[in-house]
């Protein structure tokens, strides 16, 4: 881009170029500025002026892009080159290090020696170095002209980092669905950074308004965060700005003397003694959300009269709002989504039987905070010859079409099971052959294990089949830890014609002995291998395998590290000891 009408020149890749303004907006910014500035490469470079550089150094910016910024500008009182390793700013960019110096001499254009000051800041983007950013102004110019540019210097510092806090909240609250979380957040990134105090308040039903969150400079503030009442905002009118706010109302931005006005509502009323209690000289209240989608309101606090809120601040707040707003906005519509994948996967986990002296436990748990609910599923069932059939599964997918697929292959495979005498591989592979045509399932993986003797006095014997799933693990009353990996097949929905019949494993069980069927959320931590999560599972099932069965399924997912972003399902068998 070239210098001139309000534009930044600058030169290369566009991809070396990092804004943390938006679009437009910063370069408008900084070709408007009256303070020069250029910026250069790890190498000295330059890679862009606005146009009071251009003014400063009379040249053009064509002139510069690409130059070294040394060697192009910097003379010593004579106007002759100074030896590189004699020049700071040099020094500046190699230390990576925020450098100022007065009475650089430059050397412009025309030919002209002129004394700068110039201050220059490393520029990073998540710890890579980019460059360096430097400010340069005419140390000739008298004090009025220096205390402007010093006045410009410190706009331009403000709004950076005015701007840097909007692109880390945007970033940092992208990162959550929960609405919780992204206000701890929030909180934490505006206090004391923006503000001595801030106070999120929802809507909530039909009209009703809870303060969710108050973070002051011991960080959060319960004791803040309850309305005496219930307060509704629809019909509320008065001065107050939160119920402005609330009601679709623009930012307001008060001083003292508006914030010592007369209420004439409950909720300000509320409100005000909040903003009395904390000792506000400046407050600004903005819309969480924009237009319709007005989920409630923020408002920051200042303490400090030296130090009040101004246009510009409530400019960099309203967007915050926005931006609130909208993570908000998507955190309630995924906790509906997932409250109702969840209440419909939880109801389709049948009971399980306890036939004659075996026993069974089994859980079941969502995937964490900021996840999505998935389509994992266990069963047990005896079939009609009183054979005691196992299933555990994963479908793929993490919404609802997921937990729905579930349900759909949960019913189908029991009906196919019920009275099928055959190994279970030939059970799988029907499975496998009516899913396409009456399930919505793209694929999945499963493990069936039927378990043949007397659920009394045994013996004991597992046939399965695993369609792609991780393998059973059997702990044997000796301490043995063993994976059933015989018996693996193609996972469902595999494209036809590249399997053949699926194969069935058989192996006796010895009393006494505990059988764990699991999905993959138990063993796949992100940044982990599979192996590892295998020896892990292995050795924290050895270490509770004598405790009881529901202390075993309880203990055994809390052992494992956190990390995992899918949900989980545990399925246990015992048999009894002779």
């Amino acid at each position: 881009m070239t210098g001139g009408g309000g534009v930044v020149a600058s030169a290369g890749d566009e991809g070396r170029r990092r804004s943390a303004a938006e679009p437009g907006f910063w370069q408008r910014v900084v070709g408007q500025l009256g303070t020069a500035l250029m910026v250069v490469d790890p190498a000295g470079r330059i890679l862009a002026v606005n146009p009071a550089a251009e003014r400063l150094f009379g040249r053009a910016a064509p002139a510069m892009l690409g130059q070294d910024a040394h060697d192009l500008l910097h003379r010593d009182a004579d106007g002759r080159r100074i030896p590189r390793e004699q020049c700071t700013l040099l020094r500046a960019v190699a230390e990576r290090a925020e450098t100022r110096e007065e009475g650089r001499v430059c050397l412009r254009g025309d030919g002209r020696l002129i004394a700068t000051y110039w201050t220059a800041s490393p520029l990073t983007d998540d710890g890579a170095f980019l460059g360096m950013a430097v400010l340069f102004t005419d140390a000739a110019g008298d004090r009025s002209a220096r205390r402007e540019r010093a006045a410009y210097t410190r706009a331009l510092e403000n709004l950076t980092e005015r701007l840097t806090l909007v692109a880390e909240i945007t970033d940092v609250l992208g990162q959550t669905l929960e609405t919780d979380e992204a206000l701890a957040r929030l909180g934490r990134l505006l206090v004391p950074r923006l503000a001595d105090w801030a106070a999120v308040d929802l809507r909530v039903g039909s009209g009703q308004v809870h303060r969710v969150a108050v973070t002051g400079p011991q960080g959060r503030d319960a004791a803040q965060e309850d309305w005496q009442e219930h307060l509704p905002e629809a019909g509320e009118e008065g001065l107050s700005p939160l119920v402005q706010v609330l009601n679709g109302g623009d930012p307001v931005l008060r001083g003292e003397a508006d914030m010592a006005a007369p209420v004439t509502s409950a909720l300000a009323t509320v409100h005000s003694g909040f903003l009395r209690a904390t000792g506000a000289r400046s407050a600004v209240t903005v819309p969480l959300g924009s237009g319709p989608q007005v989920t409630g309101a923020l408002t920051l606090v200042r303490t400090d009269p030296a130090h009040p809120f101004d246009t510009d601040d409530l400019t960099v707040v309203s967007d915050i709002g926005r931006r609130v707003g909208l993570v908000i906005d998507n955190a309630r519509r995924f906790g509906r989504q997932r409250a109702v994948a969840e209440a419909m996967q939880r109801n389709l986990l049948a009971p399980l039987p306890q036939p004659g002296r075996l026993r069974l436990a089994a859980r079941y748990q969502p995937a964490p905070a900021g996840s999505q609910v998935g389509g994992d599923w266990y069963d047990a069932f005896e079939r009609k010859d009183g054979t005691l059939a196992l299933v555990i599964g994963d479908v793929v997918g993490h919404d609802l079409t997921a937990a729905a697929g579930m349900a759909q292959l949960h019913g189908i495979l029991r009906s196919l099971a019920w009275d099928h005498t055959g190994p279970p591989g030939t059970v799988v592979d029907r499975l496998d052959d009516a899913m396409p045509a009456i399930t919505t399932v793209p694929m999945a993986t499963l493990v069936l294990a039927l378990l043949e003797g007397d659920p009394h006095t045994g013996p004991w014997t597992l046939r399965w089949t695993s369609a792609g799933h991780p393998p059973p693990l059997l702990l044997t009353p000796d301490g043995q830890a063993q994976y059933l990996e015989a018996g693996q097949g193609l996972l469902l929905g595999a494209p036809p014609g590249t399997g053949g019949s699926r194969p069935s494993a058989a192996q006796p069980l010895p009393p006494g002995s505990t059988l764990l069927l699991y999905t993959d959320g138990l063993i796949e931590i992100p940044g982990s291998d599979l192996d590892t999560g295998l020896a892990r599972l292995r050795r924290h099932a050895l270490a509770l395998a004598h405790e009881p069965l529901d202390t075993l399924c309880d203990q055994l997912p809390a052992r494992m590290p956190p990390g995992s972003t899918d949900d989980v399902a545990l399925l246990a068998l015992r048999l009894p000891s002779p």
